[in-house]
């Protein structure tokens, strides 16, 4: 192949790549389209409420959290397998002592902030209440989201099957389980 079958190709490949170019300039001209002010789409919806205050209520009430039936969803050896996401920061064992966490032998139904070797948050030393089966399935839910403040830095079990097997889990590690509810 000589030097002028070469020049050949490569005016053909510069040809078609200059045709490709035009033609979308030449496409842009004809059918000139002016980009929006403002990116996407404003939806209005107007909001009508024809429930009467005891359909509110009612609606109210079923956002509230059956503990009962997410507990039933869960099993204590599931809850042993996802409790190893939390083994890096507690202690699960009698007499484990403390971790970057608070050690969670005994947890269900101990005061929140009540054990006196740790140093917990301040927006736990002044939550009053107890380790219940209600309380812990919201903290595992999401910690910052339930409790402001707290410096438990963990995502949170989103599937109810999951908290609900580590709740079974913690409360079979304890000296005196409480009952399922």
């Amino acid at each position: 192949m000589d030097s002028f079958e070469i020049n050949k190709i490569i005016a053909a490949i510069l040809l078609v790549a200059l045709l490709l170019i035009g033609i979308g300039k030449v496409s842009d001209v004809i059918f000139h389209v002016e980009s929006p002010k403002t990116q996407g789409y404003s939806v209005k919806v107007d909001q009508v409420s024809n429930l009467t205050d005891t359909q509110n209520d009612q609606k109210v009430e079923e956002t509230e959290v059956d503990i009962s039936t997410i507990m039933a969803l869960g099993s204590i050896e599931k809850g042993e397998k996802i409790f190893k996401k939390c083994a890096a920061c507690h202690s699960i064992v009698k007499d484990g002592g403390n971790k970057i966490g608070p050690a969670l032998y005994n947890v269900v139904g101990r005061k929140v902030g009540s054990l006196s070797d740790y140093k917990y948050s301040k927006a736990l030393l002044e939550y009053n209440k107890e380790w219940t089966f209600e309380e812990l399935n919201g903290y595992l839910k999401k910690p910052t989201t339930y409790l402001k403040g707290t410096k438990m830095a963990f995502a949170g079990l989103r599937k109810e099957e999951d908290r609900a097997s580590v709740i079974k889990y913690l409360n079979k590690n304890g000296d005196d389980p409480k009952p399922l509810p």
